[in-house]
């Protein structure tokens, strides 16, 4: 049986410092575990350190080759472990993103999507019906993974997402198809307080639990694109952009709280692109009415 891990003072305010910025658990656990990362290295209480530790600290995630967002998402987790619970604003200084380069995200066709969910492993409807909620209604792994039964309102066609990103409800669009599988996998489930419960049934479903069963489906179907879970909602935003659905409703039903962050769409949506008139054609048919003109 794993021992439980002891709190001390020092976390214990931290944990209070996030609770009253109404931070979700989810990512309080991320800020601990990032700080306890920092004490290892250090290899003493982190509210102890020096501005040269911190460097030389960041000069170690860089030489081991620690991703940008792992990189980005420690620091951030630093700075309001030395800004707020310790009360050492002036560490913010020596604390530095790294730049992450901006790439196009990885999109399926609707034809791969539908190869992909009709290859999801079973027993049952389980996987089906939470990666189809994924890619219907554009949810993140983890949103999926904590919808409960009553989240599914089917009177308003709507699913509520409770404590999103960054502790955020919203409501998210239920479409009829999408309702059909929900119906049928809970006439074979019968789940009655986490929508896809997990081993056992008092906890939800894991997003590593969800995240294998999209692996295996996407081999299964022979999808070669460097997919991942993640993907569904990229092609859920990108298929409605196609649709010409206005990018400000793609926002809302993303749950982004900024519009630049839904426009990068925009520039995998090879429909659109497709089917945009380049200014050219209107120069190109007045060459012609000018040379047609000189013809007279």
């Amino acid at each position: 049986m794993k021992k439980e891990e002891k709190t001390t003072p020092l976390r214990q305010r931290m944990i209070e410092d996030m609770r009253i910025r109404a931070i979700g658990e989810t990512t309080q656990k991320g800020h601990i575990r990032a700080v306890k990362h920092f004490a290892t290295f250090l290899g003493r209480s982190p509210d102890t350190a020096t501005p040269d530790e911190l460097r030389a600290y960041q000069l170690h995630m860089t030489d081991t080759e620690v991703t940008t967002s792992t990189f980005n998402t420690r620091i951030v987790s630093l700075r309001l472990f030395f800004g707020v619970t310790c009360g050492r604003e002036e560490m913010k200084r020596y604390m530095q993103f790294r730049r992450k380069p901006r790439r196009l995200p990885v999109v399926l066709s609707v034809e791969e999507v539908g190869d992909l969910l009709a290859a999801v492993p079973g027993p049952g409807l389980t996987y089906r019906a939470a990666l189809g909620i994924s890619y219907g209604a554009g949810l993140r792994a983890s949103e999926v993974c904590h919808l409960k039964v009553v989240d599914i309102d089917s009177n308003r066609m709507l699913i509520h997402v409770d404590e999103g990103k960054n502790g955020k409800d919203r409501k998210a669009m239920l479409s009829p198809g999408l309702l059909d599988l929900l119906r049928d996998y809970w006439l074979e489930a019968r789940p009655e307080g986490w929508l896809f419960p997990g081993k056992p049934k008092i906890n939800p479903l894991s997003r590593r639990q969800l995240n294998r069963a999209f692996t295996s489906a996407k081999h299964m179907a022979g999808i070669n694109k460097p997919a991942t879970l993640h993907t569904l909602r990229h092609s859920f935003a990108t298929h409605l952009l196609e649709a010409g659905t206005d990018v400000r409703v793609i926002q809302v039903l993303l749950g982004h709280s900024k519009l630049s962050t839904t426009a990068r769409y925009t520039h995998v949506a090879t429909k659109t692109i497709r089917n945009t008139v380049s200014p050219f054609e209107g120069l190109k048919q007045l060459q012609d009415q000018t040379l047609r003109r000189g013809l007279v």
